[in-house]
């Protein structure tokens, strides 16, 4: 196809409009969850829920989707995966309750992203060549950076002045698009047989992940007991499949990844930084986003609109990055971004009063994402960087994975902050308001009702009777609590940089 003048750009088309709609459903929503809570009478402990799973199912599932491409084809794969998010779609815009919405939404659209991912981009190198295929590849970037960016206001805009619903309905009209167009993307022969397929691997790798997850989920019902049994038995699991990978290996068969490419530790430390940093940019996003909509009774439009400045820094940053990188390499590029995003993490971490407002939040939201801009942006070729070919579509199915549950992390364990931090955060505040004279059960359960509601609740149905000492107690616990998860955030990226400083320096070429 490359060889000819008359080049199709119409397989370009179609694989940036699926990648466009993926990123974009995993932000829109964030904005709209007050307006969700009322609408299907459900609390944001489900929403947060929702949010995790959908990123964990396609985390789970990033590594079976890049070895069915081999077995099955990449264009039957983009398809099926189309298909199954455009059912999940039009279940989610019509859902009548939160159940229904969980099975469109986080099920059967994680299902699609996860068999769409991969493919997006393998199509792309498949079907262009030299720098035509830098090309397509940078627009398809561009396209699901554009996504992210523009999620939280285009959630904003549908929620206020038409519905949440409609985001998912605008989707449905891409997806039919690309399923009327996928015949454009050329049929890829296959290049393994169902034998290749690792069967006991595969249920291995998902258990351990789902199990995981779940185990982090249970924080939030402060089921403790429970959530370290979990967590126990998906380490022993996650644990079992790299044996198990290692040992059929060895017998001469595919595995279903290659675990002893993790001695490299530009991949090993590069998927870390990539988990870590889709960890604190969702994790973070989803707590400002509750604290605007629930503490100061913003609309979802406006809620957009001050998340922008951090999805605007974050995208620009990560267009001029990789100039950089051309000329320091990687590893100092990304520890520069780290301690901007960390500087940007002390500035915000006192802002959030009853009197927030956009122009106080601007600086700092800018300056935290275009720190984050840096990782983000360069974190995907330094696990890359020193792998031999033939093992490249294997690990860029790891790195996925990595971001995946990264963000699918983020939304549980930040959102776990988030409460700890309201509840740490009690004590004082009662000290502060103290004509209430309320027991701690009385006002933990007054305070759980009004977070888990978004504050969508009547007044009168709560047991205090001052309803302004009440909202004034709300306010300080959850300036608490986002000062809580800001310097959890500043901890994890501190992380992120002392894994970097373990990076072997790479330096992109022209």
């Amino acid at each position: 196809m490359n060889s000819s003048k008359n080049i199709s750009w119409m397989p370009l088309v179609v694989v940036a409009a699926a990648a466009f709609i993926s990123a974009l459903d995993s932000t829109f929503m964030n904005v709209s969850m007050s307006q969700v809570v009322i609408d299907l009478d459900t609390n944001v402990g489900t929403i947060q829920k929702m949010v995790s799973f959908y990123t964990l199912i396609t985390a789970s599932l990033m590594l079976i989707s890049a070895k069915l491409q081999d077995i099955i084809g990449k264009r039957k794969i983009f398809f099926l995966g189309m298909v199954i998010y455009g059912v999940g779609d039009l279940i989610a815009a019509i859902s009548p309750n939160a159940t229904a919405l969980f099975i469109g939404w986080a099920l059967l659209e994680g299902i699609g992203s996860a068999l769409m991912g991969p493919a997006l981009i393998s199509i792309i190198s498949g079907t262009y060549e030299g720098i035509l295929r830098t090309k397509a590849l940078a627009v398809v970037s561009t396209m699901a950076g554009i996504a992210v960016a523009i999620g939280p206001l285009f959630g904003g805009l549908v929620t206020t002045f038409l519905s949440w619903r409609f985001g998912f309905g605008f989707e449905l009209i891409i997806v039919v698009f690309v399923l009327i167009n996928y015949r454009k993307i050329a049929d890829f022969a296959v290049t393994a047989s169902r034998n290749d397929f690792d069967i006991t691997g595969s249920v291995l790798s998902v258990a351990g992940l789902l199990l995981l997850m779940s185990g982090i989920l249970q924080l939030s019902d402060k089921n403790i007991k429970f959530c370290v049994i979990l967590i126990i038995v998906s380490i022993v699991i996650i644990l079992m499949f790299g044996f198990f990978e290692i040992k059929r290996g060895k017998a001469g068969k595919t595995p279903l990844f290659d675990v002893t490419l993790l001695k490299d530790r530009n991949l090993s430390n590069g998927t870390l930084i990539r988990l870590i940093t889709a960890l604190v940019m969702a994790g973070t996003m989803f707590a400002v986003s509750v604290f605007l909509l629930s503490v100061l009774k913003l609309s979802a439009f406006e809620t957009g609109l001050i998340l922008m400045p951090m999805t605007i820094g974050m995208l620009s940053v990560s267009l001029a990055a990789p100039k950089m990188a051309m000329k320091i390499g990687h590893r100092y590029s990304m520890l520069i971004g780290f301690v901007i995003a960390v500087g940007g993490c002390f500035i915000l971490k006192d802002q959030f009063t009853a009197d927030t407002g956009f122009l106080s939040l601007l600086p700092g939201m800018f300056i935290y994402g275009a720190g984050l801009g840096f990782p983000m942006s360069l974190s995907v070729d330094v696990p890359l960087s020193t792998i031999p070919p033939q093992s490249q579509n294997s690990c860029s199915g790891l790195v996925s994975t990595g971001q995946s549950l990264g963000m699918s992390m983020g939304t549980g364990i930040i959102g776990v902050v988030l409460t700890l931090g309201a509840v740490s955060g009690l004590r004082d505040a009662i000290n502060t308001y103290t004509p209430l004279n309320l027991s701690d059960e009385e006002f933990s359960a007054n305070a759980k009702m009004y977070m888990q509601k978004m504050g969508n609740v009547d007044p009168l149905t709560l047991s205090v009777k001052d309803q302004d000492a009440l909202r004034s107690i709300i306010n300080a616990v959850y300036h608490n609590a986002m000062g809580v998860v800001f310097m959890v955030a500043a901890g994890l990226l501190v992380l992120g940089f002392i894994l970097t400083l373990l990076l072997k320096n790479t330096k992109r070429q022209k």
